[in-house]
């Protein structure tokens, strides 16, 4: 081996060596992408629905909007995506709470005017506190449902594990956030390297809550394979939407809310049961 082709990979190991590093100490700016604007939902013109802050043990503030439900009617426990806040999510708690279903969506710390810095043991543990939190305002366990989207798809499943929840919905969910990571990196020893590793797969394995999985089918974000997956692991009983055309966020264009509501009236109605 020549000297210039030694120099050559001692370069390149070098800088792939720097690159590992680089990406190991980011990752976390790769996985949250926060809108920190605290905004009153008032702004965004939804009635009835309040700011609550929760304080947390180690003393930092989630902020979350709340709008209770309708006499007899669930209330949704709204674990959000990766990205932005609660206020650019108004117009589902609008649509939720027109139909009659009452909603708590806590943004994340770092999201929305939470303080702190958002990972997955925080987030689940506050995700946890926010279940508490319902119940303090008067919501019985059984009429809690939780509702995870995208990456708070792994925070549903978490927390079912540890609360009575009535039952869980996962909006475009993936098996593992690790799992994802590999396919968008296949260059780099992921496996190694995420600490924010959202193992859906092996905790949904556990849960015993009945299960909606809603997925769109031209999902480029989290593809609907992943959606698939986690339902095969699920227990019964669950249910599995997919919805030709769809994509990541714009699927409720293409029947989603109206297939939600109607698994969730089947659940009140008491015709889905664990």
């Amino acid at each position: 081996m020549s000297f210039v082709i030694k120099v050559a990979l001692i370069s390149f190991a070098a800088l792939y060596l720097i690159l590992l590093l680089g990406m190991f100490l980011g990752q976390r700016r790769l996985l949250y992408f926060p809108d920190t604007a605290r905004i009153a939902p008032e702004a965004t013109g939804l009635k009835d629905v309040v700011e609550r802050v929760i304080a947390t043990p180690d003393g930092e503030k989630l902020i979350a909007w709340y709008g209770a439900a309708k006499p007899g009617e669930p209330t949704l426990l709204y674990f959000h995506g990766n990205g932005g806040n609660v206020a650019g999510r108004h117009g589902i708690i609008a649509k939720f709470m027109a139909a009659g279903r009452g909603i708590l969506m806590m943004s994340y710390r770092g999201f929305g005017g939470s303080t702190g810095q958002p990972s997955e043991i925080t987030n689940v543990a506050d995700a946890r506190l926010a279940f508490d939190a319902l119940v303090q305002e008067g919501v019985q366990p059984a009429d809690i449902i939780l509702y995870g989207e995208s990456l708070g798809s792994g925070v549903a499943v978490q927390v079912a594990l540890a609360k009575p929840a009535a039952g869980v919905i996962l909006d475009s969910p993936y098996t593992a956030v690790v799992d994802r990571a590999a396919e968008l990196y296949p260059w780099l020893p992921v496996s190694l390297l995420v600490i924010d590793r959202y193992e859906s797969r092996r905790y949904i394995t556990a849960m015993r809550r009945p299960l909606l999985i809603v997925h769109g089918e031209a999902d480029t974000v989290i593809p609907v394979a992943m959606g698939r997956k986690l339902y095969a692991l699920g227990n019964q009983p669950k249910e599995l939407v997919t919805l030709p055309g769809a994509g990541h966020n714009n699927h409720d264009q293409f029947g989603s809310f109206e297939a939600i509501n109607a698994w969730i009236e089947r659940l009140r109605a008491g015709t889905i049961k664990p």
